[in-house]
């Protein structure tokens, strides 16, 4: 690969390192290409895959694939696209073994005979999901860092923002280029620690960039999770579908001095039974099948409802009336730790917790192999839309799903790139600076603040008309105001985000507001 400093260039550009990301990185430079991964954190684990929690599915006893699927279906509201669920369904399970297991070594529970531990999760009809106790994301992000930082084939670049992607359409040098049909070359990225912007150039380009929950005032999600990916793709002129169906984690913690960290469905699963604040169950009221185990979308604004009709800020989940205080410590070790800092003891009381922004069911539309609109551009994880979820994602799926399009998309970039001449950089310009002033971080905070806000309450958990055509004019003058400030200041990874956060608030908001039908996680009172 080339190491001149201003410009980097190999056989395939991955940008993000979660489970899609390190599982396309992987298997490409297993094939004997020349990878370089982009990495926004200076760590590599960072990533949303490191905070996942519950599980991810596999395949449990009496279980099958046409199971599986009509679970899939049955979460999804039948909006899902069917070849995606049967190649989910029937290649999954056996890539959690080929590669999480065999490739890479992650140490998932096993049960008293030695085989993988499987449990029950909602809305799922048997016992399938594998973990490792209550941090199954970072035993998977631990594993797949291993692997990335000592593969011969992979250059880190950590600590790299990328800014937008390169696409000659836009960025050529060459004024005809504008008459080929769009395509991806690689990116532009700003180095954190050097404050340099760099080129990334590139035959084939994977986008893993995880997730969107930071532009709700609520989430479950990292710090990173801007919608950085699909602002970009946004940008080059990508098709985004399903972006308003926003899944609402039912369950984190609440705290008004605390991060809004996940209460893992998995509790629910062991027993846990949601109580509002007079210590009543009440999850049979609004679903009488599954209670407790509803699907995602259910659970979430059933709570939401119990918080409006009795005036309080959340609801409580009662492990210990349920669950052994043995099971809870051997099970839940990580939740149980966090919980005690802040004064709850889950063996004793009953945690409190409130609904949060927690995945992105929508994204850049891809076929069965990752690949987009965009000629050379890939998109896997939760920034792309398989059409899998549908209107509601399934638990402990997004990891699967990470898994299994990260490795078909590299699949078909190595069955598809010899011949491929890595593109010419000297086509493409060196980054412009466009302004020179330093972005003011109380701007930018107040910015993110007003985002977030907008988003929380006009485009939430239940959404009407007037505060959708609300959001729409309040981030459209938000939007220019941001664009104008991008675009006299100095770059910063907090700039760039502010300005990938807006993008993707608008996209979200707009689709949100042309479906006019409530289904799944897109839930309309008018």
């Amino acid at each position: 690969m080339n190491q001149q400093p201003e410009c980097r260039t190999g056989d395939v550009l991955v940008i993000g390192c979660g489970i899609a990301g390190g599982t396309a990185a992987i298997k490409l430079a297993d094939a004997g290409l020349k990878v370089m991964v982009l990495a926004h954190g200076q760590n590599i684990n960072e990533s949303n895959t490191f905070y996942a929690q519950g599980g991810i599915i596999y395949r449990g006893e009496n279980d099958s694939i046409e199971c599986l699927s009509n679970d899939l279906f049955h979460a999804g509201a039948k909006l899902n696209y069917p070849a995606a669920v049967r190649i989910f369904a029937e290649q999954g399970p056996q890539l959690v073994v080929d590669f999480l297991v065999k490739r890479i070594g992650v140490e998932f529970d096993r049960d008293a005979t030695g085989n993988l531990e499987c449990i029950k999760e909602a809305a799922h009809s048997s016992a399938r999901i594998v973990h490792a106790t209550d941090i199954t994301g970072k035993a998977i992000q631990s594993s797949l860092g291993i692997q990335l930082l000592k593969h011969p084939n992979i250059d880190i670049l950590s600590n790299h923002t990328a800014i937008d992607l390169l696409t000659p359409a836009h960025h050529s040098l060459d004024r005809l280029a504008v008459y080929e049909s769009n395509s991806c070359i690689g990116a532009y990225a700003l180095d954190n620690e050097n404050n340099e912007v760099i080129r990334c150039i590139a035959k084939k380009v994977v986008l893993a960039t995880g997730g969107l929950g930071q532009i709700f005032l609520n989430t479950s999600n990292p710090a990173g999770a801007r919608g950085d990916g699909l602002a970009m793709a946004n940008r080059s002129g990508a098709r985004i579908v399903n972006s308003e169906y926003i899944q609402f984690h039912p369950t984190t913690f609440y705290h008004k001095h605390a991060p809004r960290f996940l209460i893992s469905e998995a509790v629910r699963g062991a027993g846990a039974t949601l109580i509002n604040e007079n210590g009543e169950a009440f999850m049979e009221k609004y679903s009488q099948k599954w209670k407790d185990l509803a699907p995602r979308d259910v659970v979430a604004r059933s709570i939401h409802t119990e918080m409006i009709r009795l005036s309080t800020p959340n609801v409580y989940l009662d492990l210990s009336s349920y669950i052994s205080s043995a099971k809870i410590e051997k099970k839940f070790p990580s939740i149980f730790a966090n919980c005690i800092k802040y004064g709850i003891d889950i063996r004793k009381t009953p945690v409190p917790v409130t609904p949060a922004a927690h995945y992105n069911c929508g994204g850049v539309l891809v076929d069965e192999w990752g690949s987009t609109t965009i000629q050379n551009l890939y998109v896997v994880g939760e920034v792309a839309c398989t059409g899998l979820h549908g209107a509601n994602r399934l638990g402990s799926s997004s990891l699967l799903e990470g898994l299994v399009w990260g490795a078909r998309a590299a699949e078909n970039i190595a069955q598809s790139i010899p011949g491929d001449e890595i593109p010419a950089s000297n086509k493409i310009p060196r980054w412009q600076a466009l302004g020179h002033e330093q972005p003011d971080p109380v701007l930018i905070s107040q910015d993110m603040d007003s985002i977030r806000n907008i988003m929380w309450n006009y485009v939430g958990l239940v959404r009407t008309t007037v505060r959708l055509e609300r959001a729409v004019r309040e981030l459209r003058h938000l939007e220019s105001e941001i664009e104008r400030f991008y675009r006299v200041s100095s770059l910063t990874d907090e700039l760039i985000g502010l300005r990938n956060a807006i993008r993707t608030a608008s996209v979200v908001t707009t689709a949100a507001q042309q479906n006019k039908v409530s289904l799944g996680c897109h839930y309309r009172e008018s």
